[in-house]
C-alpha cells in the first residue's frame, strides 16, 4: 500500500524562522560558536631564567667594538686616582672603561642624560651585556663624564693612534670648520648690568638669612635639607658673581657704542649669544671647532670657543692639534670665515699649505661715507687713474697725485699714499666737490691710498686662481661640514646637555670620540668580524 504524499509547506513557512524541519533530515543543525583558546600571559610570575650574558648581542655588535677599543687604551692615570685597592676595606668603585663605554654607546645613539642610561642597563641588551647585568647610577655617570677633561684629551689622542696605525688618519690634510651648538642655558636668563646686580644684593642676603636660620637651629628641615639649599644658595651667588665677570669680557670685545646693550647669562655665564644656522635667529650657544683629516673623514681636533665668528681659530686649532699630536699637517683647507691677510701669513710661517676661498682686496669707503664726506662720484678714487710707469695718479681734472709715503698698518698690506699739492688744488675750480673745506678752513692735498698685498698674500691670491686649488677647496664641504651633520643628526649634539664651558668641552669631546668609533667600527672592525663568520657560513 503506497504512502499519501505530503502536502508542499505553504509559502509563509519558508520565510519564517520558527518554521519545522522533517525529522528525517541530514542536514546538521548550527549550535553554539566554540571558544577559541590562546596560550595566557602572566606577568604577575617569578622565574629564574638562565641567560647567556655573551649572547644578548650579535658578534658584530658597536658595543663589543667600543669595548676592544678602550681595552688598548692606557687607563693607568685614571686607575691612579682609585683610593680602592686590595686588601683594604672601602667601596669598591665601577672601572672607568666601563663607565666610558656606557657614554660612548649612549651618544651613538643620540642619548645625553645620565638617567637615560641608567634605565637603560635594567632592560637594554646592549648596555646589560656592557655591565654585566649590573645597573649602574646616574650620579656616576654624570660625575665621570665632566671630572677628568684632561685626561680625556689623553684618551682622545690615544684612539688617533689607533686610527693612526690602521691607516685612517695620515694629518697631510685637514680641514676644519665651525658649527653653533645651543647651550643649556635659556635666553630669558640673559641680563644687563643693572639686573645682575640687584640679583647679586639677592643672592648675598639669601646667603646671609640663612647663615642666621642656621644658627637659630630651626628644626623646620632636616640636616640635609638645610646643607641642600645652602649649597643651591652659594652655587648661584657664584654663579651671579661669575656673570659679572663675563660682562667685563663681553664688553670688550664690543663695540664702544653697544656696551651698555650688554647682556650675560646668570645661569651659565660662559655662554653667548650667537646667530644659529637654521632660522637666523640669536641663541645661547658655544662655537664648536672640529679638525678634520681628509683620509677617511676622521675627527683629529675639537675645541669650544666663545667666538662668535671662525676668525682666528684656524690658528688655534692647529696649536690644539700639534699640541695633542705633535704633527703639523702639510695643508689645511678652510672656508672663507677662517680667511684674512694674518692667517695668510700665519700659515706662510708654520709650512702649511692654506686653500681657502674669499678675496683678499682691499676694502674702500661705502657710498654712505663718501656722501657724508660731500665728495660726488666723478671724484671717487676709482675716478682717479693710476700711471705705473711714473708710479702717480692723474685726477679727472689733470692734476698729478705724487707718491708721498707707504704704511704698514695692517697685517699683509702695504698702503701707498698719494697727494696733490695744496696749492694746485686750492687753484683748481673742483675743489669743492674733490677735497671740501673741513676744519679750520685749510685746504688740503687731495690724498688717494693704493693698496697692494705683501708678496705671501699675493702668491696666496694667484693659487687659488688655479684650477687644483679649486679641486681641492670643492671637496671641503663634503668632509669638514659631515662630521657635524653626524654629530647633530646622529648623536643629538644640537643642545649641549651640561652647563659652563669647561664641561661642555668635555660632552664636545665625548661626542667626537663616539663619532670616530662609530667610523672605525664601520670602516675597519665590524668589516673584520663579519669576514670569518661569512667564510664559516659559506
Amino acid at each position: 500500500m503506497s504512502a499519501e504524499p505530503s502536502a508542499a509547506p505553504a509559502q509563509s513557512e519558508i520565510w519564517e524562522g520558527e518554521a519545522s524541519v522533517p525529522t528525517d533530515s541530514t542536514v546538521p543543525v548550527p549550535g553554539p560558536a566554540p571558544t577559541p583558546r590562546f596560550k595566557p600571559i602572566d606577568r604577575q610570575q617569578f622565574t629564574w631564567a638562565a641567560l647567556d650574558v655573551d649572547q644578548l648581542i650579535p658578534p658584530d655588535h658597536l658595543a663589543r667594538a667600543i669595548w676592544e677599543m678602550v681595552g688598548r687604551l692606557n687607563w693607568s692615570r685614571f686607575w691612579a686616582e682609585s683610593k680602592a685597592v686590595e686588601g683594604v676595606a672601602g667601596c669598591t668603585p665601577y672601572d672607568p672603561r666601563l663607565l666610558a663605554s656606557l657614554w660612548i654607546l649612549a651618544y651613538s645613539e643620540g642619548v645625553g642624560s645620565a638617567r637615560a642610561i641608567e634605565r637603560r642597563c635594567e632592560y637594554h641588551p646592549a648596555y646589560r651585556w656592557l655591565t654585566g647585568l649590573a645597573v649602574v647610577g646616574h650620579h656616576t655617570l654624570s660625575d665621570f663624564r665632566v671630572a677628568h677633561q684632561e685626561r680625556l684629551d689623553e684618551l682622545f689622542v690615544q684612539v688617533l693612534t689607533v686610527l693612526a696605525d690602521e691607516g685612517l688618519i695620515t694629518l697631510e690634510r685637514v680641514m676644519q670648520d665651525g658649527t653653533k651648538v645651543a647651550a643649556a642655558a635659556s635666553p630669558r636668563s640673559f641680563h644687563r648690568e643693572a639686573t645682575l646686580r640687584r640679583h647679586l644684593e639677592a643672592a648675598q642676603e639669601r646667603v646671609r638669612a640663612m647663615a642666621d636660620a642656621q644658627l637659630e637651629e630651626s628644626e623646620e628641615l632636616s640636616a640635609g635639607q638645610r646643607q641642600a639649599q645652602e649649597r643651591a644658595a652659594r652655587e648661584r651667588l657664584e654663579r651671579l658673581e661669575h656673570s659679572l665677570q663675563e660682562l667685563e669680557q663681553v664688553r670688550a670685545e664690543t663695540k664702544p657704542e653697544g656696551r651698555e646693550e650688554c647682556r650675560v647669562s646668570e645661569t651659565e655665564p660662559e655662554a653667548r649669544k650667537m646667530k644659529q644656522p637654521v632660522g637666523g635667529g640669536y641663541a645661547p650657544s658655544y662655537n664648536l671647532q672640529v679638525v678634520t683629516d681628509a683620509t677617511e673623514d676622521m675627527i683629529v681636533g675639537v675645541q669650544v670657543v666663545q667666538a662668535r665668528n671662525d676668525q682666528q681659530q684656524l690658528e688655534a686649532g692647529l696649536d690644539r692639534l700639534q699640541q695633542q699630536t705633535g704633527v703639523v699637517p702639510k695643508e689645511a683647507v678652510v672656508d672663507e670665515g677662517y680667511l684674512t691677510r694674518a692667517t695668510v701669513l700665519e700659515m706662510e710661517q708654520r709650512g702649511v699649505d692654506l686653500i681657502s676661498a674669499g678675496q683678499l682686496v682691499e676694502g674702500t669707503y661705502n657710498q654712505q661715507k663718501r656722501n657724508q664726506r660731500g665728495v660726488p662720484a666723478e671724484f671717487f678714487p676709482e675716478a682717479f687713474v693710476y700711471d705705473a710707469t711714473r708710479d702717480l695718479y692723474v685726477c679727472p681734472a689733470g692734476q698729478e697725485l705724487s707718491y708721498r709715503y707707504e704704511k704698514h698698518d695692517r697685517a699683509g698690506v702695504e698702503r701707498h699714499h698719494y697727494q696733490a699739492h695744496a696749492a694746485q688744488c686750492r687753484a683748481c675750480p673742483h675743489q669743492p666737490q674733490c677735497c671740501p673745506i673741513r676744519g679750520a678752513g685749510r685746504v688740503n692735498g687731495r690724498i688717494i691710498v693704493r693698496t697692494e698685498n705683501v708678496p705671501a698674500v699675493a702668491a696666496f691670491v694667484e693659487k687659488m686662481k688655479t684650477p687644483e686649488a679649486q679641486a681641492i677647496y670643492q671637496q671641503r664641504k663634503r668632509i669638514a661640514e659631515f662630521p657635524h651633520l653626524w654629530l647633530k643628526e646622529k648623536l643629538g649634539l644640537r643642545r649641549f646637555h651640561v652647563r659652563g664651558l669647561v664641561k661642555v668641552s668635555c660632552e664636545a669631546l665625548w661626542a667626537c670620540l663616539t663619532y670616530n668609533l662609530q667610523q672605525w667600527w664601520r670602516l675597519r672592525w665590524r668589516l673584520q668580524v663579519i669576514a670569518p663568520i661569512a667564510a664559516a657560513e659559506g
